[in-house]
């Protein structure tokens, strides 16, 4: 396997892990980012200029750890004109020269003194910096100004410049899949088809693969198709969840049945792969789109009795919209011999609290609206 196949397989692996976690541990999987795509728990370049009280961009002193400040993105100018600052420990050094034009971008953030050097990036890049850092932390930005957020970066997904091409496609990666959609007439479909045909950006697939069921066509359904066959065939589970989104969207609600029969039904697959079409549907589920809520609440159903000792795993989406025509099932799951697993079962109570909750508030069922971001937010491990 090479390093490339390593990333996308670890990346896979953590964002079905985060789904996992979610949903056995009774919260909702309604968050706010698309969970196919969230990293390993760590800030984007987007948030932490969000977050950031300060911003500046600034070039290397002849004193090794100072820079001086170039001009402010976000904040106070420093009372200084140089400031002393750092890479993080995740991050290389820029050690190539800067280029005409080019500076570092460092942020601050209180209460810590010191400053964080980001990357390089050009003078022309200025205002849009300016824009992104007006932003707020992201599980509170609306849904408004998210499209407008992501009408920002789009432009920019594989920029020349390394810093914008990964601020841009973090910041979209954090974008709810709903708006992700928005972004249709944005995207060229063939720029899509070559990032997730090119090995280099195997880190960056997930995102790729789902832009690709938004901008694509038929040949996109048939290419996405023949690699999932493959994948079905050798249990691989690399990109499963987000190659399944893709197709989903590109199929509509008549490719649900592909995927009951061969990951739902079918007890010889393995569980992250279960994981990864579950994770799939919960994201058309939430979007309520391409493939209607009810639909995949139906193929919910099918899971439940196909994975009686697995059923709760469901039961946070089901919770979150609403959907409490799942009680007697539940309840008499709870009363039968089937050995639940025991975050599962930890699921199924939370789901029968929430709707005798629900009942006694006489609030209505209602599985069919799209629900907003839930009050726990996902974030992979």
């Amino acid at each position: 396997m090479t390093s490339s196949e390593r990333v996308a397989v670890n990346l896979a692996r953590r964002a079905i892990r985060a789904w996992l976690a979610a949903a056995l541990l009774g919260v909702s999987t309604a968050a706010v980012a698309c969970p196919i795509c969230l990293g390993a728990g760590q800030q984007t370049a987007a948030q932490e200029l969000a977050a950031a009280q300060q911003a500046v961009r600034a070039t290397p002193t002849t004193e090794a750890g100072r820079f001086r400040v170039v001009e402010v993105i976000r904040g106070k100018r420093p009372s200084t004109s140089t400031i002393e600052g750092g890479y993080p420990r995740r991050a290389a050094a820029v050690t190539a020269e800067l280029g005409k034009g080019e500076a570092l971008l460092l942020v601050r953030e209180d209460p810590l003194p010191g400053w964080v050097v980001l990357g390089a990036i050009g003078i022309d890049q200025a205002g849009w910096l300016r824009k992104l850092a007006v932003g707020k932390q992201t599980e509170e930005i609306s849904a408004e100004a998210w499209r407008g957020r992501v009408a920002l970066v789009v432009p920019q997904l594989e920029s020349p410049q390394v810093l914008v091409a990964k601020i841009a496609h973090g910041e979209l990666s954090a974008a709810p899949y709903a708006v992700m959609r928005s972004a249709k007439p944005r995207l060229d479909a063939r720029k899509v088809r070559a990032w997730v045909a090119d090995p280099q950006l195997a880190a960056r697939q997930q995102l790729y693969v789902l832009l690709l069921g938004i901008a694509g066509d038929e040949r996109d359904a048939v290419a996405l198709e023949q690699r999932l066959d493959a994948a079905w065939k050798a249990g691989d589970a690399t990109n499963l969840a987000s190659m399944l989104t893709a197709d989903l969207e590109l199929r509509g609600p008549a490719r649900v049945n592909w995927v009951e029969e061969r990951y739902l039904s079918d007890r010889s697959r393995s569980a992250t792969e279960v994981a990864a079409a579950l994770l799939a549907l919960s994201v058309q589920g939430q979007t309520n789109a391409a493939i209607p809520r009810a639909r995949v609440i139906q193929a919910y159903r099918l899971y439940m009795k196909a994975h009686p000792e697995n059923a709760g795993n469901v039961a946070p989406d089901l919770a979150a919209w609403r959907y409490w025509d799942a009680v007697p099932e539940y309840e008499a799951l709870m009363k039968s011999g089937v050995r639940q697993q025991y975050p599962s079962m930890l699921a199924m109570l939370n789901y029968l609290r929430q709707s005798s909750e629900s009942m006694a508030s006489g609030s209505p069922a209602d599985a069919s609206r799209s629900s907003g971001p839930a009050s726990t937010s996902l974030r992979a491990p």
